[in-house]
């Protein structure tokens, strides 16, 4: 839902922050107010193409901003997730447009394009009165419409599911048979395999080759300063631990006769001179045992050097290479035993397409019989919004090849008849702005609370009616807004009487400069604002009485 609208120098709009509720949210004004600004800044927000025209004579730049309730809208949270724009549950849409032509945007305060920024307005809001903004128009939206129309979400799962699964049993199939590079492609495998089950070793095997190759690496080094730490301890210098070790020793025992309590001390250095004996005898054992063994360092060399190799050309840690024999061990088990696995995936093929086809016959009868209903209740509709005589046809194409499509096996075109005698045409093609707005009114009212777009903006929807048709315009969208939230510019009392809420644009000048300003309405100020709607220029008291009594009317219906 649509919480806050902020523009600033925009067109005639100095700067204005508006904040929106749900239901049904009428917008009115005196004509060239700008009433149509507010749907102006929603479409620019929504990716619209930007010029400079939009920026406030004598300002640098404009400035459009919007807000978001994500509550019960869990396609465009999903959007944002999967873009990683998200921010805690909230939606802002920025974009400023620049006096010499250009316009940068974001969302959520992180920089987008305005192919996102329509992605994600497609989720948040529809239009109506525009062609290039009405998701209404697109040909997917309306099967999905229609689908939701008729209660269609199992089957179309269902249907979605089998062709993807379809899809992946196609792509099984394709890498079993290797299509014509199979023989190129199993003697390449089991190249690789003959390298890596000579080279390739387990986690533990390879921490023991690297182990070795560093002790072959230092042997020379190893050897010559086990020797040298020997000498230290146990040479033949004065200075050898063993010596000053046996010195102190010596001392000591001759202390300890006068003195009983260096006894114990005594026996601590007995002990380290017999640590010290099995250190310097272990050290020589080491040094003369150090395996100075060049043939064997060379094989492990090389070992290794494969190993490298082998890495750098499956592009794999070392670690992995032996995970990847076992993967390529599989990948040359299933191509050489294609023919039976072929076999048998497309057994699974055959059921699935089964499957699909008993899925997808259902769906189409359920979307045959809907589309039948859709049409006679938009049509009656039309009817009381002042088209009388107009049609609506859901026509559903079968769409061309035996493969199974996650749509199914139809594409709905909505084809519509505005007058008597007029032939049918798609709905995207319609020329009429009011027209567009006024069909596509009667479609959502039709299909209230099917669609996931949480709010509806219609500019136009009341062009060329008056009277009890008005009337029952203004009804039809308070209806709509009982379910979501509804945004509607309107010239027409009847309709702005059913509002659950009033803006009024005011247009305000001082002979230097023209400036519009934007009002929430009190109670008060909405009957003067239908008085005026009412009597134009000269309001008297009966006109204000008969917008009291409008009003009370709407709001208590």
């Amino acid at each position: 839902m649509l919480t806050s609208l902020y523009v600033r120098h925009f067109a005639v709009v100095e700067e204005a922050e508006i904040a929106f509720g749900p239901g049904l949210t009428v917008v009115s004004g005196e004509t060239g107010a700008g009433k149509s600004l507010l749907v102006d800044a929603l479409m620019l927000l929504a990716g619209a193409r930007a010029d400079s025209g939009m920026v406030r004579a004598g300002s640098d730049r404009a400035e459009l901003a919007a807000e978001f309730d994500l509550a019960g809208l869990p396609e465009a949270r999903d959007w944002l997730r999967r873009e990683e724009l998200d921010e805690d549950g909230a939606c802002q849409l920025r974009r400023v447009i620049r006096a010499e032509g250009s316009s940068r945007a974001w969302i959520n305060g992180r920089p987008a394009n305005a192919s996102q920024l329509g992605e994600l307005a497609t989720l948040l809001l529809e239009i109506h009165g525009q062609h290039e903004h009405q998701a209404l128009l697109a040909r997917a939206h309306q099967l999905a419409l229609l689908d939701a129309y008729a209660g269609n979400e199992t089957l179309v799962a269902q249907v979605r599911e089998l062709a993807t699964q379809w899809r992946e049993l196609g792509a099984r199939v394709r890498k079993l048979s290797g299509g014509e590079d199979r023989g190129q492609r199993l003697e390449l495998l089991r190249h690789e395999l003959d390298e890596l089950e000579q080279w390739a070793l387990p986690p533990a095997e390879l921490a023991e080759l690297e182990t070795s190759h560093k002790r072959l690496a230092n042997a020379g080094r190893l050897a010559e300063g086990a020797a040298g730490v020997v000498e230290l301890l146990d040479g033949d210098s004065e200075f050898a631990l063993r010596r000053a070790l046996g010195r102190a020793q010596a001392e000591l025992g001759k202390l300890a006769t006068l003195d009983d309590r260096l006894a114990p001390l005594q026996e601590l250095l007995a002990g380290a001179e017999i640590q010290l004996a099995e250190a310097a005898d272990g050290l020589g054992r080491y040094a003369q045992d150090v395996d100075l063994d060049p043939e064997r360092y060379a094989q492990v060399d090389t070992h290794l050097a494969h190993l490298h190799e082998l890495g750098r050309r499956h592009r794999l840690p070392v670690d992995e290479l032996h995970d990847k024999l076992a993967a390529l061990r599989t990948e040359l088990a299933e191509l050489e035993g294609a023919g039976e696995a072929l076999l048998q995936v497309e057994a699974q093929r055959e059921r699935l397409r089964h499957d699909y086809a008993k899925a997808a016959g259902t769906l189409s009868q359920a979307r045959h019989a809907a589309a039948a209903r859709l049409g006679e209740e938009v049509s009656a509709l039309m009817a009381e919004l002042g088209m009388a005589g107009g049609r609506l046809e859901a026509s559903l194409e079968t769409v061309d090849g035996d493969e199974p499509d996650a749509q199914g096996r139809e594409r709905c075109e909505l084809l519509v008849s505005a007058n008597p005698g007029q032939p049918l045409r798609p709905l995207r093609k319609v020329a009429s702005g009011g027209e567009l707005a006024r069909i596509s009114l009667a479609i959502e009212v039709a299909t209230l609370g099917k669609d996931t777009v949480g709010s509806m903006v219609f500019d136009e929807v009341d062009t060329g009616i008056g009277g009890a048709v008005a009337e029952v315009v203004g009804q039809k969208l308070r209806a709509l807004g009982g379910s979501r939230q509804v945004l509607c510019v309107t010239h027409l009392p009847q309709v702005a009487a059913q509002g659950h809420a009033h803006l009024r644009v005011v247009k305000q000048s001082d002979g230097d400069s023209t400036r519009t300003a934007i009002e929430k309405l009190s109670a008060q100020g909405r009957r003067d604002e239908l008085a005026r709607m009412l009597g134009g220029v000269e309001i008297t008291r009966e006109t204000r009485a008969h917008a009291k009594q409008m009003l009370e009317r709407a709001q208590t219906a």
